[in-house]
């Protein structure tokens, strides 16, 4: 996918910054069309068939929350949703509608160009290990071809960046990974100025799996402690 085939819908009520983040967009190579209320960016959505969307959360008609719900039922696509609140409880509900990864107001364009680049990357790359099929860890069952995921028999949605989470902790069980280290095999970061991001979508897994597969080592990183 390059940058010329990549359609981006930008969902932002505020003008100025709407038009902002659409020129730097078009700047950089991709198809832009833009939404400024809820029920207008389901419809864009399901018009446009964008790549990726920015999703502002704070928005009239319904909010981002309902627009990500409302899209993902319809077609999964990766979001990027951008919300000026600061505020835990709304960044992993936004993660647990479907949202891939979110930059909080004030952001720098660079910064964003870069969380999206990053989340394309991962859409596009095959799950690593895909071949190896599916894998079990007591009542953890990962079908890494088909991204499949089921705990205890049920089975578990989880958006592109949780399950690719989860693949690498699999792939590593036991051992604990930093987050840095996690910043760079799962988001494709080079630094580790996202830690935040990193816990977060830990607690959207938890909230989807259950306690007690995902370990924190306070002051490191977390370890996936499922059975063998």
């Amino acid at each position: 996918m390059t940058g010329n085939e990549t359609r981006v819908l930008v969902v932002e009520d505020e003008p100025t910054i709407a038009r902002a983040v659409a020129d730097r967009l078009a700047a950089e190579g991709f198809g832009v069309q833009v939404a400024g209320d809820g029920p207008s960016a389901v419809e864009r959505a399901r018009a446009y068939e964008p790549h990726l969307i920015v999703l502002d959360v704070m928005l009239p008609g319904f909010d981002g929350l309902e627009v990500c719900r409302r899209v993902q039922a319809e077609r999964p696509v990766p979001v990027v949703m951008l919300t000026a609140r600061d505020d835990e409880t709304d960044l992993l509900v936004g993660l647990g509608v479907g949202a891939d990864d979110y930059v909080t107001k004030p952001f720098s364009m660079r910064e964003l160009v870069a969380r999206i680049r990053a989340v394309l990357r991962r859409v596009e790359r095959p799950a690593m290990g895909a071949a190896d099929g599916a894998v079990r860890a007591g009542g953890l069952e990962v079908d890494r071809r088909a991204r499949r995921v089921r705990r205890d028999g049920r089975e578990v949605h989880l958006t592109p960046t949780e399950f690719d989470l989860l693949a690498c902790l699999l792939r590593n069980r036991g051992a604990v990974l930093t987050r840095a280290v996690l910043l760079e095999q799962v988001w494709d970061w080079a630094d580790a100025s996202g830690t935040r991001v990193v816990d977060s979508h830990v607690k959207a897994l938890r909230r989807k799996l259950g306690p007690g597969l995902i370990r924190t080592v306070h002051g490191v990183g977390y370890s996936l402690e499922a059975a063998s």
